[in-house]
């Protein structure tokens, strides 16, 4: 057996403020990809994931039992493929910000999930809501706490435009300059990161009132206008914007970003050659970095490896 393949998601704009619902934008990136198959030979690499599965399963049927009118699997059928050795078959770094469990999630919802909301349906407002609430369930079983997002993206491949908490959609983008001098990229730190820990830091400093004002008035502004620029195809305004975000995270999200990268971030900032921002939860994992002219930030980050996402 060999199911269908999920691809990696990166959040362009809106970590850790669509948790205080300032707007998101999420691609995929098919660069990385997972799907679930079955090992009959039980071989050392495929046991981990296998018995990851096996207590995902379990967690499955206890979330069934706690709120049937949400989502029901097919327990048996995943089970005996648990026991006959099924295991995530993944090329997605795990504690990148690169949504591992997302694409995962996403598998086993469309092999196990009974009356599933398919891709191939009309997705009103409701059904994507729908789909985000189970999958934010899902995957709480991997982070304590989720969105529902990187599995929804996997789900679906395609961008998705959160506008706040209850309202998302499917995103037109523009489309990429082959030839393009500016460009998004991954910046590898070369560590992962654990998801929740950071969320717990992220959680404690929302209890200062200087913290949430800044949140408010400078990283959900500069968020906003990010997403929006970027979905104009406004190049000029959204590299404004993303120099503002990039200084308003190193100056609040120190323990976000690993000491090691504090000066190179700056440096982007003070010549302008990039500006980087964090992929995901941060910690570790990857980086994202935005430049307008990527021959110039290869230059200045020759020391790192950078992999291009998206050219302007």
């Amino acid at each position: 057996m060999r199911g269908p393949l999920f691809y990696s998601k990166i959040l362009l704009f809106g970590e850790y403020g669509i948790i205080k619902d300032s707007k998101g934008l999420s691609i995929p990136y098919n660069f990385y990809n997972g799907a679930l198959k079955i090992d009959e030979h039980h071989t050392v690499s495929t046991h981990k994931s296998n018995a990851s599965l096996k207590r995902f399963a379990a967690y499955l049927e206890k979330l069934q039992t706690q709120n049937p009118n949400l989502v029901t699997f097919d327990l048996e059928s995943l089970n005996t493929d648990v026991e006959n050795g099924l295991y995530f078959d993944s090329s997605i770094p795990q504690g990148y910000g690169v949504g591992s469990s997302g694409a995962l999630v996403a598998a086993v919802y469309d092999k196990y999930a009974n009356n599933k909301i398919t891709i191939l349906e009309n997705l009103t407002r409701e059904k994507l809501m729908s789909l985000k609430t189970i999958f934010a369930e899902m995957e709480s079983f991997f982070h304590g706490k989720s969105s529902g997002l990187d599995p929804l993206n996997s789900y679906l491949s395609l961008p998705i435009l959160i506008n706040s908490k209850d309202n998302i959609e499917p995103a037109g983008i523009p489309s990429q300059t082959e030839d393009g001098k500016g460009a998004v990229f991954l910046l590898d730190s070369g560590s992962t990161g654990e998801t929740a820990p950071m969320v717990q830091i992220f959680m404690e400093n929302m209890k200062q009132e200087g913290f949430r004002n800044m949140l408010k008035e400078q990283f959900v502004k500069h968020t906003d206008a990010c997403v929006e620029d970027f979905l104009q195809g406004d190049v000029k305004s959204l590299f404004g914007n993303i120099k503002q975000l990039s200084k308003v995270v190193l100056d609040n999200f120190k323990p976000m970003i690993p000491a090691q990268f504090h000066k190179l971030w700056k440096n982007g900032i003070d010549s302008n050659a990039y500006y980087l921002k964090l992929c995901g939860s941060g910690g570790g994992g990857y980086m994202l970095g935005f430049t307008e002219d990527i021959e110039k930030a290869r230059k200045a980050l020759k020391d790192y490896k950078l992999e291009v996402v998206y050219n302007f």
